[in-house]
């Protein structure tokens, strides 16, 4: 086609017109930001950030309320909860002292927890000498209590479908035990842990292990690394080894064990995959002798 001076302006307008449309979408797409990751229904509280798992108190109000030492199945305790109901419900979370020990020596932890978004029972044992089988299974007996039995108030608090344990020494040994024996658990954090079974190839349920590097009472090197690596890799699991702690480590406030578990049952009992980034890549620090992973995914 012979172009004219009118045609050949069309043509010309009509070019630079395309190249001018093109440019802008390939632009468009270059500047749209990546898709939001899907929120878990489960998230609860706002943005994670350093400080905020680093602070004494999270986000949430938190109240008390005792149970009696007559209650069946474990030796009573007490429970800490959050005071907002406009969330919706919340996982909720047994922990055991340790061989000899009270809830009162982990008592610091029935708050700090709560105050993320978790209902907390801290334990008394039936016995101060109670072997990890047994505390096992009053971490459950606790759970089910919490669930079915506990006051209208905290019933009603509860999701019973996102329940989780954790414990010390041999309340750590019976955290192993209570997620052995009931996999539906969402989460398990056995702390400085002992048990005479080494080898817990049955364990699915995400477990977060700490243990202190100083430790003579349950060392690291005969507990806490070979419950660690018996647990299989199909299994979400850490290890978190803690530089120069002894077995009494969770006996006082300590920020890193405490930043690690939030994280840890954030992440699986809610599902909340905005702690991710305080798991994987491993956290790091003066206070972290050492930190293996299966990095959990979204």
């Amino acid at each position: 086609m012979q172009l004219t001076p009118r045609t050949g302006a069309r043509t010309f307008t009509r070019l630079l017109t395309g190249l001018l449309t093109g440019l802008a979408l390939t632009a468009g797409a270059l500047a749209a930001p990546a898709q939001a990751h899907a929120a878990s229904p489960y998230e609860r509280g706002p943005d994670p950030t350093d400080a905020l798992l680093e602070a004494s108190r999270g986000p949430f109000s938190v109240a008390t309320q005792s149970v009696s030492s007559l209650v069946l199945g474990f030796g009573g305790g007490e429970i800490y909860y959050p005071t907002d109901t406009s969330q919706g419900t919340f996982g909720a979370i047994a922990i055991s002292p340790g061989y000899t020990a009270r809830w009162s020596s982990l008592d610091w932890l029935g708050p700090r927890i709560a105050s993320h978004g978790f209902v907390v029972i801290g334990i008394e044992t039936n016995t101060l000498y109670d072997q990890p089988a047994s505390r096992g299974r009053q971490l459950l007996a606790a759970l089910d209590y919490l669930v079915e039995d506990s006051s209208l108030t905290i019933r009603s608090r509860i999701d019973p479908d996102r329940l989780a344990v954790a414990g010390h020494s041999m309340g750590g040994g019976g955290s192993l035990e209570a997620a052995d024996d009931r996999p539906s658990l969402q989460a398990a954090v056995p702390i400085a842990p002992w048990n005479s079974d080494k080898s817990w190839p049955a364990v699915q349920v995400p477990t977060m292990i700490t243990g202190g590097e100083s430790d003579s009472i349950a060392p690291v090197s005969t507990h806490a690394q070979l419950f660690y690596e018996s647990i299989p890799s199909s299994a979400e699991k850490a290890y978190l080894e803690l530089n120069g702690a002894s077995h009494f480590f969770p006996q006082t406030t300590n920020t890193t064990m405490a930043k690690s578990m939030v994280a840890w049952l954030k992440r699986f009992v809610d599902d909340d995959t905005r702690y991710e980034q305080f798991l994987c890549p491993p956290p790091g620090g003066l206070a972290i002798e050492e930190y293996r992973h299966t990095c959990p995914s979204s």
